[in-house]
């Protein structure tokens, strides 16, 4: 990083641990510039650039008059702004997706050990809800593996990747994958989850 970006990140940071520290929350109003300036011990300017920053991400909102507000999370609207920047060519869109599905793999893999019966009745009870569409049964589908990875920031970055696919390409596998991968968790076939992702057609 040059000298700038490390001032700059390092007062995204230390914003981060004010709302942490001070356990502030959605529509909770921040300090002003010139509190924040002389409580992080940075100029006004990059502490303006920072929190511009922010408002571009959807993490807090500037309104007219009154102040700047926390904003409650809304985890699309940043996946909106960041796709416009890093998803332009076709090797970055497929690289995403490839390594998408890699987490899905693993995530298969390690959910292995810990199904039970009750498990596998609620993977079938997804895979065959009516009222989802294909994209949502998916995301339900490995929302409920990768509870059982136990492994929460595992799931974080799949969430993410998650979300920055949906704007470039359908989410789903065909029905007939989710029921195998539950048939090779019945079966305790652990050793063919990796063909079964194999086999995957790729994406164009």
């Amino acid at each position: 990083m040059s000298p700038r970006q490390k001032v700059y990140h390092g007062i995204l940071q230390e914003l981060r641990k004010y709302i942490e520290v001070n356990n502030l929350q959605p529509g909770d109003k921040l300090p002003s510039e010139r509190v924040l300036s002389e409580k992080l011990q940075a100029g006004r300017s990059s502490i303006r650039e920072a929190l511009r920053a922010m408002e571009l991400l959807g993490l807090i909102e500037t309104r007219h008059g009154e102040g700047t507000f926390l904003s409650a999370y809304r985890p699309y609207h940043s996946v909106e702004v960041l796709s416009s920047f890093i998803l332009q060519g076709n090797n970055t869109r497929n690289d995403l997706l490839f390594a998408k599905r890699i987490i899905e793999k693993e995530a298969a893999k390690i959910a292995y050990d810990y199904m039970q019966d009750e498990d596998i009745s609620q993977l079938l009870e997804i895979v065959r809800d009516p009222s989802l569409n294909e994209n949502a049964k998916h995301v339900a589908f490995f929302q409920y593996l990768f509870h059982k990875t136990e492994n929460l920031l595992l799931a974080k970055v799949w969430q993410l990747m998650d979300e920055f696919s949906y704007t470039i390409s359908s989410l789903s596998y065909d029905q007939l994958f989710y029921l195998e991968l539950i048939s090779l968790y019945q079966s305790e076939d652990y050793a063919k989850i990796e063909e079964l992702f194999h086999d995957l057609p790729v994406e164009k």
